[in-house]
C-alpha cells in the first residue's frame, strides 16, 4: 500500500513539473520580446509605415494580418460550421465518414509550407491573381477548415440528447432542432473554435510566404474602395504582406541599422495579439455559457 501511494505521489510531483515547466518556457517568451521591445515601443509603431532606416512601424502589415484573418474566417467559419453539422447530425457511421475524419486528420497535419506551395499552385498560379490577400486566406482555409469543423463538431455533440429529444417531442423538424435548439446551445463551443482558429491564422506564415506576397507595404490609401483594385487596401486582390510574413522577412534579409530594433518590436506586437485572441476565446465562451445556460463553467 506504502508503494502505491508513493508511485501516486511520484507521478503526480513529475506531472506538476512537467505543467509547471512549460508554463515557465511561456512566460519566458513573452517576457523576452516584451522586455526587448519596451525601451523602443510608442503607441505610433502600430500605425506607422514601415522603413528601413528609422523604427518606424507596423500599420499597413497590422491592417494586412487583421484583414487576412476576417478575409479567411468569412470562408472558413461557415464552411466549417456546415461541415459539422453534417458531420455531428446527419452522417452517423461508415466506411465512408471513417475516411472523412482520416481526411481531416492529415490535412490538419500537414506542413503549412505544403499547403502554401499548394496555394501558390492553385491560387497563385492557376488562377493568374498573382500573389493576393485572397490567394493567402484561401489556402489559410485549406489549412484551418479541418481544424473548424473538428471543433465545431465537438462543440454540436456535447450538447445534451434530451434536448433534441424535447424538440422532436414537439414536433419540431430535425434541421429545426438543429436551428433553434443544438446551435444556440453550442455557440460557446463554435465561438471558442471561431477565436482558437482565428488565432492560429493570426500567426501563420509559411503558407503565406507563397501566396499573399513578402513586399513591404507603404502608406495605405483608405480612401480607395474599389474593391477590384489591388492599390486599394480594401481590395481582396492587393498584396498582403502579414506580421509574421515581415518578421521573418526582417530576420532574414533586413540590413538596416535598427533592424534588431524592430523585429522585437514587431515580435512583441504578434505575441500580444496572438494572446489576446486565445484569452479572447476562453473568456468570450465562457461568457456566452453563462449567459445562454445559465449555468457557470
Amino acid at each position: 500500500m506504502r508503494r502505491v501511494l508513493l508511485a501516486d505521489q511520484l507521478a503526480t510531483a513529475v506531472l506538476w513539473s512537467i505543467a509547471g515547466s512549460v508554463i515557465l518556457i511561456l512566460i519566458a517568451i513573452i517576457a523576452h520580446f516584451l522586455l526587448a521591445a519596451l525601451p523602443d515601443f510608442t503607441p505610433s509603431f502600430l500605425i506607422a509605415d514601415p522603413s528601413t532606416d528609422v523604427i518606424g512601424g507596423v500599420g499597413p502589415v497590422l491592417w494586412n494580418s487583421v484583414y487576412v484573418l476576417a478575409l479567411t474566417m468569412l470562408v472558413t467559419v461557415p464552411l466549417g460550421v456546415l461541415g459539422a453539422v453534417f458531420m455531428a447530425e446527419y452522417a452517423g457511421t461508415g466506411r465512408l465518414i471513417d475516411l472523412i475524419r482520416f481526411s481531416q486528420e492529415l490535412i490538419g497535419s500537414v506542413p503549412s509550407i505544403v499547403v502554401g506551395l499548394f496555394g501558390f499552385a492553385v491560387f497563385v498560379a492557376a488562377t493568374g491573381w498573382g500573389f493576393t490577400a485572397l490567394a493567402g486566406a484561401l489556402a489559410l482555409t485549406v489549412f484551418n477548415l479541418p481544424l473548424m469543423t473538428r471543433l465545431a463538431e465537438q462543440a454540436m455533440r456535447a450538447v445534451p440528447d434530451d434536448e433534441r429529444s424535447a424538440s422532436f417531442a414537439l414536433g419540431a423538424t430535425k434541421w429545426q432542432t438543429i436551428r433553434h435548439v443544438v446551435l444556440p446551445i453550442a455557440i460557446p463551443g463554435l465561438v471558442t473554435g471561431v477565436i482558437l482558429t482565428a488565432g492560429r491564422v493570426f500567426g501563420e506564415a509559411a503558407a503565406l510566404l507563397f501566396t499573399a506576397g513578402l513586399a513591404t507595404p507603404g502608406r495605405l490609401n483608405f480612401a480607395n474602395l474599389n474593391l477590384l483594385d489591388p492599390r486599394s487596401p480594401w481590395s481582396p486582390f492587393h498584396t498582403a504582406t502579414t506580421l509574421s510574413v515581415y518578421l521573418w522577412r526582417i530576420n532574414s534579409e533586413g540590413t538596416g541599422p535598427v533592424v534588431d530594433q524592430v523585429a522585437n518590436l514587431t515580435a512583441a506586437v504578434l505575441i500580444v495579439a496572438v494572446l489576446i485572441f486565445n484569452l479572447g476565446s476562453r473568456a468570450l465562451g465562457q461568457l456566452l455559457q453563462r449567459r445562454i445556460t445559465g449555468t457557470r463553467s
